[in-house]
């Protein structure tokens, strides 16, 4: 299970405009039906959308974009998550939906705010789960069913058991720690590198809470706002709490 969340120091001096919200929810199951939810989210994201004419017009997403090209990524060919969830909805109106409810909705919540957002089962990351350059011994899993080494360098979130958890920062997520049935807890993060960077990812901190409370009465979110010296420093997971007490966190219900 993870023990802490945090970033790498050399990642953090690299992107000082970097903010970042990191949620840990219990009581997760797959008996949730968010479906009104995430019609309002996606019809906030196609207002969006029709106001910026691109995806590739919104602030947020070219703060991503340039991120990408001073990683050595082409921001066209490797898209930013929540930027290829908005080129679906504008150029075909399509939204995977046959997915995990929680998934879904993160993903609808991604589209909204137009700000990448990760789901990953809390249970299946080693100890402390860290976002910087790649060591190059780190090894990724696909959804199909390839696995790889990620290259050194290459931004990546990983754990003490050297599995990586994403590639290319926030382009994909691995299949190893992915939502599924089996899923109970969850690590939820989602990053900006935007103006109003730390306003947006208040207001998705809230929407998150907000719908988990509806679905899930017995769920809780301890969610925190990281930035500069917070991101290096990081939080420690809340789900440790009944053998360790960490007043580092906020905790929401």
């Amino acid at each position: 299970m993870i023990a802490q969340f945090s970033y790498e120091r050399r990642l953090v001096d690299d992107y000082p405009n970097l903010r970042c919200m990191v949620a840990f929810i219990g009581g997760i199951s797959i008996d949730a039906d968010f479906d009104d939810i995430v019609r309002a989210n996606l019809d906030q994201a196609r207002g969006m959308l029709t106001q910026y004419e691109s995806e590739s017009r919104i602030p947020s997403i070219q703060q991503w974009r340039q991120a990408y090209r001073r990683n050595g990524t082409d921001p066209t060919k490797f898209r930013m998550a929540a930027e290829s969830i908005l080129r679906r909805l504008r150029t075909s109106d399509a939204f995977t939906s046959e997915l995990h409810p929680f998934v879904v909705l993160c993903n609808s919540l991604s589209a909204m705010h137009a700000l990448p957002v990760a789901a990953l089962d809390a249970d299946c990351i080693d100890g402390n789960l860290k976002v910087g350059y790649a060591s190059g011994h780190t090894h990724y899993l696909g959804f199909d069913g390839e696995t790889i080494v990620v290259p050194k360098g290459e931004i990546t979130f990983e754990d003490d058991a050297g599995q990586a958890h994403a590639r290319r920062w926030s382009h994909r997520q691995s299949a190893f720690s992915s939502i599924s049935e089996r899923t109970q807890r969850a690590l939820v993060i989602a990053e900006a590198l935007h103006d109003s960077a730390e306003l947006d990812l208040g207001r998705l901190l809230d929407n998150l809470t907000d719908a988990v409370a509806s679905r899930w009465p017995s769920g809780t979110v301890s969610g925190r706002l990281l930035s500069q010296q917070d991101l290096v420093a990081g939080c420690r997971s809340p789900f440790l709490a009944r053998l360790v007490s960490y007043p580092d966190m906020e905790v929401m219900k």
